[in-house]
């Protein structure tokens, strides 16, 4: 099993930035896939990104692209997300999700096995 927390969620502004980061503890890193998702209030859980254990294969969602970077640190049991140009709309609390033994980076929630508590990302305009 391992165990996930999140930080680096807050206040930010349009057009701004933020980093957030998932550290896990428990079992080997290295082993899991992991993903970013995230949830606003009355909306369902969406993907955000995926890495493969490695870091060598990432994937976005479509609303992401090119503004989101995912990153892993295997030595430091951490993945990152790295957030620029920040819209209001990115406005959710944000999950990282672990993926036991995966090769493939896994865009669906119920492929993951474990979760972080999330963290409240708010974009103003």
């Amino acid at each position: 099993q391992v165990q996930l927390v999140e930080s680096g969620g807050g206040l930010a502004q349009a057009g701004g930035s933020l980093r957030l980061s998932c550290a896990a503890s428990g079992d080997t890193f290295s082993w899991y896939g992991m993903g970013w998702f995230r949830q606003a209030p009355g909306k369902e859980r969406e993907f955000v990104a995926g890495i493969s254990r490695n870091g060598a294969d990432t994937y976005y969602g479509d609303s992401v692209k090119d503004r989101f970077v995912i990153s892993r640190d295997n030595a430091k049991s951490t993945v990152y997300l790295q957030m620029n140009g920040l819209k209001p709309e990115d406005t959710a609390v944000y999950y990282c999700a672990a993926r036991d033994g995966a090769v493939v980076v896994a865009r669906r929630a119920n492929a993951y096995e474990y979760w972080g508590q999330g963290t409240q990302v708010t974009v103003s305009s």
